[in-house]
């Protein structure tokens, strides 16, 4: 099997195509430099391929505010010509989403056909790109995830491992659920659901559980071998930040136990299992 994958420089990128790799199978890794995505000339230019994942994204969240065309360009505009040139060449394709695309109002996990409600500019243009993707091609993956973090490139765990290092308490907000995703369980997910031929459609690549910040902080801090006792309460109304987050990020499993595929695990579990990894350079 041979496959395409943008954004392979990133977090999730560089897990995917590891473990792929790791596989033997046949493995175009593409950076922002070998292809834009935003360029239907350059998208133009890929060819032979049974399966394209876009991994690449524009991430700046609050950034998006005052510049969403960019994210825009990124985030829409690219998946749809991703899609379109992976339809012409026959190729199934897989397109990595957000939580971001809900109001983050529940009180309940989402299911992965809710309606769309997004709070933010991030969030308006990854729901563009899910719609975009979904008009060009029928043979199509949309995987969302949430509060991903990994081992290559910066993440939360990084963050406030560094911070811990400098401050002798921490101030985490308890008022933002979610469930912390580690992006290798994710690119594992994306080859299984591949192999297992999923019907099209979409589906949530999230760890099982939840949590909130301060709850996943302590247990960051057990891992990096400080007392959680250092972590104390705060909630997201102490930072002034421009865009809003979601105080709700949980995301359903329905249609991963629709088709048979499991899940990611556990939170606390998968975090347990990652935290030597993503923790390793700070040591």
């Amino acid at each position: 099997m041979r496959w395409i994958i943008t954004g392979a420089a990133g977090m999730l990128g560089t897990d995917l195509v590891r473990l792929l790799n790791e596989r033997d199978d046949d493995v175009l890794a593409l950076t922002r430099d070998a292809v834009d995505i935003t360029d239907p000339a350059s998208v133009d230019e890929l060819a032979d391929a049974d399966v394209v994942v876009n991994c690449a994204a524009y991430t700046a969240v609050d950034a998006a505010e005052e510049d969403e065309a960019s994210a825009f360009a990124v985030n829409a505009v690219g998946p749809q010509l991703l899609a379109r040139k992976a339809r012409e060449i026959g190729a199934r394709f897989v397109h990595v989403s957000t939580d971001y695309v809900f109001a983050g109002d529940s009180e309940s996990p989402y299911g992965e056909y809710g309606p769309l409600a997004p709070a933010s500019a991030y969030g308006r243009t990854k729901a563009a790109g899910e719609w975009a993707v979904r008009a060009e091609t029928d043979d199509y993956l949309i995987i969302r995830t949430a509060w991903l973090y990994g081992e290559h490139g910066s993440c939360f765990p990084k963050t406030m491992a560094r911070l811990s290092d400098k401050h002798p308490e921490l101030s985490v907000v308890t008022d933002e659920i979610g469930q912390p995703t580690w992006a290798k369980d994710l690119a594992d997910l994306v080859i299984r659901l591949v192999d297992a031929a999923a019907p099209a459609g979409i589906y949530h690549g999230t760890s099982s559980g939840q949590t909130n910040w301060h709850g996943f902080t302590k247990e960051i801090m057990a891992a990096y071998g400080k007392d959680p006792a250092i972590v104390g309460e705060t909630t997201a109304a102490a930072f002034n930040r421009p865009a809003p987050r979601p105080a709700y990020s949980v995301l359903g499993h329905d249609s991963l136990d629709a088709i048979g595929v499991a899940p990611i695990g556990d939170w606390k579990q998968r975090w347990q299992e990652a935290a030597p990894a993503v923790l390793s350079e700070l040591g």
